[in-house]
């Protein structure tokens, strides 16, 4: 007999990738409900399936009344900040929103007897890493206060996950991108500073130029390389991760997202541009402090432990799906 699955929260799912993670939720026959604070995120962004909660996820007492009123058994945690330049310089804004948020999220779990947490964390743990690909026991240096807030959530999540019962998986990402195959959601935010995104606009006239960040790397033609993963791919990595920690209790996971292998940005732009069929005005600029030269993760561990295959390992699919939704947010009214 197969035990009933658990009603799941998702915070900060009214966000890009938290929204996609709700739709995959959904369509494998979960309950879901969000909370967001719509800060970021955009109300219409929740599937209609879904219950919505406005609120934060620091404010305990309606945390544990949302946990303990819908029998919360599972939470997926997205809420947080997320701009990595913003991070430098506004530290302490991301040590509150991502790392002090999240030890109140983990108390409320705590309290009202949740058994499973995912958590959103990111490749930006590891810094600038030794080697690429970059496998999960690699030393993790982060070298701006959003990687170590992250760090510090992953922490949290191992000593909670000793001393209480509930058992946790975190998700390092490499670079998001894309948008649901069918519309129904995507990357909304605006001014945005990811590649594929800032790329679709500029290919839609929104943005006049693309600023290239350093072309004396050591890759192939000089521009950083990283790991392009599709959003509904990574949505369905998250459902996974849940029914692993679902059928081993015990277990608890830290798993690279990506496809391991890279694109560099200029392979990007020329994606763009063939998908587009629109030349991108292109600015050599130099390099951000920081940047490593390619940054793509090793993913043997998550199709060992997962039974997750990647659906959408292709730059131009992933393009395309991003360009349609940026088309689609043009025509979109406010809300």
């Amino acid at each position: 007999m197969t035990a009933a699955k658990p009603k799941v929260l998702v915070t900060g799912g009214a966000g890009y990738i938290g929204s996609h993670a709700v739709l995959a939720l959904l369509d494998s026959g979960y309950e879901v409900v969000v909370i967001d604070n719509l800060i970021t995120g955009f109300r219409w962004a929740v599937d209609e399936r879904a219950v919505f909660a406005q609120g934060n996820i620091e404010d305990d007492a309606f945390v544990c009344d949302l946990l303990q009123n819908h029998r919360i058994g599972a939470i997926l945690h997205f809420a947080g900040s997320v701009v990595v330049p913003e991070s430098v310089e506004n530290p302490l804004k991301y040590y509150r929103n991502n790392t002090a948020a999240t030890r109140s999220l983990l108390e409320s779990a705590v309290t009202s007897g949740v058994r499973h947490f995912i958590f959103s964390s990111t490749a930006a743990t590891y810094g600038t890493p030794e080697r690429v690909p970059v496998k999960e026991g690699d030393p993790k240096q982060p070298i701006n206060p959003y990687g170590t807030s992250k760090l510090m959530t992953e922490m949290m999540l191992r000593d909670v996950a000793f001393a209480h019962p509930i058992n946790y998986c975190a998700l390092r990402y490499f670079n998001v991108a894309g948008a649901d195959p069918l519309g129904r959601t995507g990357q909304s935010t605006a001014g945005a500073t990811h590649l594929i995104k800032v790329a679709v606009e500029a290919a839609l006239g929104k943005r006049a130029e693309v600023g290239v960040f350093g072309a004396d790397f050591d890759t192939p033609d000089g521009t950083g390389v990283r790991d392009y993963i599709h959003v509904s791919d990574l949505a369905v990595a998250h459902v996974a991760a849940l029914e692993a920690l679902i059928a081993s209790p015990q277990e608890n996971l830290t798993l690279n997202c990506g496809y391991g292998h890279g694109y560099s940005v200029l392979e990007v732009l020329d994606a763009v541009e063939r998908v587009s069929n629109h030349k991108i005005k292109r600015v050599m600029q130099g390099r951000r402090a920081g940047d490593p030269a390619a940054l793509v993760a090793d993913n043997k561990a998550i199709l060992a432990c997962l039974p997750w295959r990647p659906a959408r390992d292709n730059l131009d699919l992933i393009v395309t799906d991003a360009l349609n939704w940026e088309r689609r947010l043009s025509e979109r009214q406010p809300v």
